[in-house]
């Protein structure tokens, strides 16, 4: 999932990416989601901070 963060530029790299995950700052569907490896579906919602995107 981190690398969806970044491809998306909601975080610099996978490692940011990744700590913001593990800290539970990362919304998948409005629900704080702290698994990396969480496979993103289209239409899934995710959220970093005030920043939010839809998987296409």
């Amino acid at each position: 999932m981190e690398q969806a963060l970044k491809l998306a530029d909601l975080v610099q790299t996978g490692g940011h990416g990744k700590i913001l995950i593990q800290e539970g700052q990362v919304k998948v569907n409005g629900q704080v989601e702290r698994r990396r490896g969480k496979k993103l579906v289209p239409g899934d919602q995710v959220q970093v901070e005030e920043d939010c995107i839809e998987i296409q």
